[in-house]
């Protein structure tokens, strides 16, 4: 239990903890673990909120994950030795566990129905019924969202309805058909309802489910399942057609199911129907809005209207690590870089794709800074362009600046303008700390960075850090939010009936807030209605909103996009071309380069189930390719 509380502690997963709180078991400091019997867990109000909070452990937050660094089109990682690495050269298979979820996930699930079984043992003297009722649905919907992740991650799953004995028979648990799955997890989620609140009414529990929450899981799962990858489409045939257990039940939908695409848009409107809204800077009392500043404190806020559920970490923990990450060298990682497909994908400031924009251009430089830059609502120094930098950043849209971090742009995790100077050469110091991506730069493409892509990622790196004296500020990990459930929601509307008119409301609602102001209908009025060419504009609305919070990985899967060489061949800048002692003013580097043609193999779909599970358990078949 010390133990527990330890690991608890270090994650930090509620900014503060109910009544009962962690911090007040000191006398775990006097008896040691191996005494602390099961009955005697049962008899505390500290011991028993320990061990949900442990189940809470088990929420994933992706770092280094592939999930968000390195395996959609989106994001490279540069250190050579990740295993992401591997993966997009398809050197990976049932034998790798670094990237196992499988178990992870199910001592989660165990350790959620032992707290479920056990928690009416409390007296209610020291745990009233009410309370308890409510931490049972807790960790129901902990159990739901630990089901959802390995039904995203290996499909169809093993459903677990009570604690393992010691002795329990593991060649019984096969595998159900992935319908069942989906209605399970549903289900999970759905028996929280009116137990769970719509929304908390202390920042106490920061990090605990709401309804909001349980009803925007059923939305991903909704999704999921009425996507090509278990749904098939109109015109071919579902993928998994020869997916059975070892009793020959087919474990995969076999027919394409139009309603799907109804229940999902049902299922994200029923999470709209909630109260939520796309956060604004003016929610934190500015008196004007800045769509910049809202793209970027939106991930620095801890108790906005945008987030639906979100994990609440110690300032030295998770986003340290995400700081130090995105941070040029040499004080920082360098690491999470940002690849020039992305880049692309931004639009310009008029809401155009960048070839279709006449104004935009890609050689040269900018004469003057962006005259967004000053005068708005808070002066950050990385607000926007400034003169010198290259003009393919010239005129982006908001968001462009908000999440990406390129070539002689200020270094965002510093506190105090003295130290900006230890991020440029001699020459460059300004007291700006512009990033040196050129290869004779400071976070040029040398020694162990030589697979850089000449971009680092900017979202969520906070500007009140500082690399330099290890030192993050606060702040949530948000997993799902508000900006996700309308793209839900348009996408599969979208689907169905292309010409309802929620599907342009919402579009814009989310562009508005990123500073897009042309409405499609007259940027591009081709996509009206039209089914094809709508659902390519929705999907490219996720790829840049929700850019470097995984959703890029799981909409490429379920989609199944990855398998398209576009999604496949990643571009970066020309860095390893010599500069010349140009550094900034190199056109050169300004070159689109091929830097990789990524491997794939539709069986990568899903994640493989390690061949030790396989082996202890005679009902376990694997995923379709690996075996």
């Amino acid at each position: 239990m010390k133990n527990i509380i330890n690991r608890l502690l270090t994650i930090g997963l509620f900014a503060v903890a109910a009544s009962g709180t962690l911090a007040s078991c000191d006398y775990l400091d006097q008896q040691p673990e191996n005494l602390k019997t099961t009955d005697k867990i049962w008899q505390t109000r500290s011991d028993v909120e320990a061990y949900l909070y442990n189940v809470y452990g088990y929420i994933t937050r992706y770092t280094d994950d592939p999930v968000t660094l390195g395996f959609a089109d989106e994001t490279s990682c540069v250190l050579p030795g990740t295993f992401v690495r591997k993966m997009v050269v398809g050197n990976y298979g049932p034998g790798e566990n670094l990237q196992d979820r499988w178990g992870y996930y199910y001592q989660g699930i165990q350790k959620a129905l032992t707290f479920e079984a056990n928690i009416d043992r409390v007296p209610d003297n020291i745990v009233s019924a009410d309370l308890k009722n409510q931490y049972k649905a807790e960790s129901r919907f902990l159990r739901g969202w630990f089901y959802w992740n390995l039904l995203r991650l290996y499909g169809p799953f093993v459903i677990c309805e009570k604690p393992a004995e010691l002795d329990e028979d593991f060649n019984t648990y096969a595998r159900v058909p992935f319908d069942k799955c989906v209605d399970y997890i549903c289900n999970l989620m759905e028996s929280t309802y009116g137990i769970l609140p719509v929304v908390w009414a202390s920042n106490a529990n920061l990090g605990r489910p709401t309804e909001g929450a349980a009803k925007a899981v059923i939305s991903q799962v909704r999704l999921l399942a009425a996507s090509e990858l278990w749904n098939g489409s109109e015109t071919e045939a579902p993928r998994y057609k020869d997916f059975k257990d070892k009793n020959g039940q087919l474990l995969a939908p076999q027919a394409y199911d139009p309603y799907k695409w109804e229940l999902a848009a049902a299922a994200a409107k029923d999470v709209m129907d909630l109260g939520y809204h796309l956060y604004r800077n003016t929610d934190s009392g500015d008196s004007g809005f800045d769509p910049y500043l809202s793209c970027r404190e939106l991930f620095m806020n801890s108790t906005n209207s945008e987030i639906i559920f979100a994990s609440y970490v110690l300032k030295d923990d998770w986003f340290y690590g995400h700081d130090i990450r995105c941070t040029p060298g040499e004080k920082g990682m360098c690491m999470a870089n940002a690849t020039q497909n992305i880049v692309d994908a931004f639009l310009t400031a008029d809401g155009y794709d960048i070839n279709d924009d006449d104004a935009y251009i890609e050689e040269g430089f900018a004469q003057n800074d962006d005259p967004r830059h000053f005068g708005s609502v808070r002066n950050e120094i990385e607000r926007g362009y400034r003169k010198g930098e290259h003009n393919m950043y010239v005129n982006r849209e908001p968001r462009f600046y908000a999440f990406v971090h390129y070539n002689a742009r200020p270094v965002l995790s510093v506190i105090s303008k003295d130290e900006y100077d230890h991020f440029s050469s001699e020459k460059n110091k300004d007291g700006f700390g512009r990033a040196e991506y050129y290869l004779s730069g400071l976070s040029g493409a040398t020694g162990n960075r030589v697979d850089f892509t000449g971009y680092n990622i900017a979202k969520r790196v906070s500007t009140t850090s500082s690399i330099r004296d290890n030192q993050a500020s606060f702040r949530p990990y948000i997993h799902i939010r508000y900006a996700e459930i309308l793209l839900n929601y348009i996408e599969a509307l979208n689907e169905y009936n292309p010409t309802h008119p929620d599907i342009l409301s919402y579009f814009e609602e989310i562009r508005g807030r990123a500073g897009i102001t042309n409405p499609l209908t007259r940027l591009y009025p081709e996509a009206i209605g039209n089914k094809a060419e709508m659902r390519k504009w929705i999907l490219r609305e996720r790829q840049i909103e929700l850019a470097f919070e995984g959703d890029r990985f799981w909409t490429l899967q379920r989609r199944l996009l990855f398998e398209k060489e576009e999604n496949r061949k990643i571009y970066r800048m020309n860095v390893h071309a010599d500069d010349g002692g140009q550094g900034f003013q190199f056109e050169g580097f300004y070159e689109r380069k091929l830097f990789q043609t990524r491997y794939w193999d539709n069986k990568m779909y899903l994640y493989p189930i390690l061949q030790s599970e396989i082996d202890r358990n005679r009902a376990l078949v694997q995923n379709p390719g690996w075996g």
